[in-house]
């Protein structure tokens, strides 16, 4: 883990950002242009200038190239991406891309899986309503026999509540597992599917008998599955996935840079609905298959440019569709490689440093460029000449050659700054806060 976080940071760190081609064009026809501009001054001072000549033509022109010397230009962009990605790798904000660093400015909308990230990802039956005619004991032993063949979150937690209460699970057979949909398997040579609604209708179950248990449950933030066994809906069963401490806290931060918060769950509306009426989320793309995040990833790309945040392995496509896609490091490995930014907590608060810490590095690299041009271009007219008709001062090749090094020693002190970057939900921020 610590050679990949190594690794991880070197490469970010050695990358060009987008921003980097704008300073390669300029420096592609800035250097002709100081080029020529010294030929000019030796050439007006050789010709126009006073005794001796070549020797004023001289002095000037080599200090016109000495103070257009681009070094700080090319130093702006890099040192302030060594630095930034440093803090952010003490922020435990890991930019496995250097071109995420820049992206992550741009976004608008956050949108977030539910399941491990928004959530503990370890959820609990809370609720089983029967039907008339079944016995609890005997329908949780049977669901919990089919979830016990799936690797699902919710599944472990019914099998889970099944062993808490001294349940042995009977023998099946036939297991089937449609995604996004739910489990099948012959239990005692009787037919048990579970899933949710959506499954029940396409198996031609009415689920109405329920329909006030449902509101109810998912109005509390839980979501509900239903069991048929032998045909027939047999009953109605809730878990909830407690919300990570850290989780509100995060999505405040997240407001307060002015994003707007998105959740992508395959959790049915009320049930999605109601966790984001608690959470402060603005919009919500529900009842979301696994296959179907990308496509919500670009629904919401109409609102501007998207970060996505995930950690399971059917978040990996939708990580690698958005503009920028930070990975939860408690997540998968697969969700991980497939991500622009890793979050080596397993909550939120890297979200919101990211993005501040993101365009931080932006500004600093900002105000790095416009230094180290506008101090250049604003000397050269000084190195060539300009005051002499005036005052009768010329800048000797030496203290040009000091004012080159300052240039460059200011860009690499403002790039420094970011050490000092207070990430948004740092211990000493909130403190402050």
């Amino acid at each position: 883990m610590l050679a990949q976080i190594i690794r991880m940071v070197e490469e970010a760190q050695g990358s060009k950002l987008p921003i980097q081609g704008l300073v390669d064009k300029i420096t592609m026809w800035f250097v002709p242009a100081v080029m020529t501009l010294a030929a000019l001054t030796f050439g007006v001072w050789f010709f126009f200038g006073p005794d001796p000549a070549l020797t004023f033509g001289l002095v000037n022109a080599v200090a016109v190239l000495i103070i257009a010397c681009p070094c700080a230009m090319g130093l702006a962009t890099p040192t302030s991406i060594m630095v930034g990605t440093g803090r952010g790798a003490e922020l435990g904000v890991l930019f496995r891309k250097g071109d995420a660093l820049q992206g992550l400015q741009d976004a608008r909308v956050v949108a977030l899986d539910k399941t491990g990230t928004l959530t503990e990802g370890k959820p609990t039956l809370t609720d089983l309503v029967l039907a008339d005619g079944y016995e609890r004991a005997d329908v949780l032993s049977r669901v919990a026999a089919v979830e016990a063949k799936s690797e699902h979150p919710i599944a472990r937690a019914i099998v889970e509540a099944a062993v808490a209460e001294g349940l042995s699970l009977p023998v099946l057979s036939g297991f089937e597992s449609v995604t996004g949909f739910g489990v099948t398997a012959e239990v005692g040579g009787v037919r048990v599917e579970i899933g949710a609604d959506r499954y029940m209708a396409s198996l031609g179950h009415g689920v109405q008998a329920f329909a006030d248990t449902a509101k109810r449950l998912a109005d509390e933030g839980k979501s509900p599955l239903y069991a048929a066994i032998g045909g027939r809906l047999a009953a109605i069963i809730a878990v909830a996935d407690p919300i990570k401490e850290t989780t509100p806290e995060a999505i405040r931060a997240l407001h307060d840079l002015g994003l707007k918060v998105a959740m992508i769950t395959g959790d049915n509306r009320r049930t999605a609905e109601a966790i984001a009426r608690r959470l402060g989320i603005d919009e919500v793309v529900a009842e979301v298959l696994p296959d179907g995040k990308v496509a919500a990833i670009r629904r919401l790309k109409a609102l501007g440019s998207v970060a996505f945040v995930g950690d399971g392995i059917n978040d990996a496509p939708a990580l690698a569709e958005a503009d920028v896609g930070l990975a939860i490091g408690t997540g998968t490995d697969v969700a991980i490689e497939a991500a622009d930014v890793v979050l080596m907590s397993g909550s939120l608060k890297g979200v919101p440093n990211a993005i501040a810490l993101s365009r931080a590095t932006m500004r600093n690299i900002r105000q790095n460029l416009f230094w180290a041009f506008a101090y250049n271009a604003a000397l050269i007219p000084v190195a060539a000449g300009a005051l002499w008709p005036v005052s009768g001062i010329l800048l000797s090749p030496v203290f040009a050659a000091g004012a080159m090094a300052l240039s460059s020693v200011f860009v690499l002190g403002n790039a420094l700054r970011l050490r000092r970057f207070q990430a948004p939900m740092s211990e000493a921020a909130r403190t402050a806060h």
